[in-house]
C-alpha cells in the first residue's frame, strides 16, 4: 500500500499527461492505436508526442489523443493532425524520433514535415 504522499505525487506527475489527452487545444494530434498501429509501434509514438508537447510548453494549444483504426494499416503508425481552418495532415510510418521532429517543426513552428506525410509515402 502506498502512502497518501506517494499517491499525491503520482497523481501530480500524471496530471499533465491527462490534460494533454483531454485538453481543449486549437491543434489536435490523433495517434492510431488499433491492433495494427500498436503492433507497428504506435505506443512509443503516442508517448513521444505527449512528452514533447509538454516539454515544448504547447499543452494549452495542442491536444494529444488516441483513436482506433484509421484504415491505412500498411502505413502504421499513423498520426493525424487537425487544425481549425486547415486541411488535415496525415503522418505515416511514424517513430518516436519523427514525432519529436513533428512537434518541433509542425506543432511549434507551423511547418508541415512533408517527407513524413501520406502524400509522400503514396507517390
Amino acid at each position: 500500500m502506498k502512502s497518501l504522499e506517494e499517491l499525491a505525487a503520482i497523481r501530480d506527475k500524471m496530471k499533465s499527461k491527462v490534460v494533454l489527452r483531454e485538453g481543449t487545444g486549437e491543434i489536435r494530434v490523433v495517434v492510431g492505436m488499433a491492433t495494427c498501429g500498436i503492433a507497428a509501434g504506435a505506443r512509443p509514438v503516442l508517448n513521444a508526442f505527449a512528452e514533447k508537447v509538454s516539454e515544448a510548453g504547447l499543452s494549452e494549444k495542442v491536444t494529444v489523443s488516441q483513436t482506433g483504426c484509421i484504415g491505412i494499416c500498411q502505413y502504421e503508425p499513423v498520426v493525424e493532425v487537425f487544425e481549425a481552418g486547415k486541411e488535415k495532415v496525415t503522418y505515416v510510418k511514424m517513430t518516436a524520433e519523427k514525432a519529436a521532429e513533428v512537434v518541433e517543426k509542425h506543432l511549434k513552428g507551423g511547418e508541415v514535415v512533408t517527407e513524413y506525410t501520406i502524400s509522400t509515402a503514396v507517390s
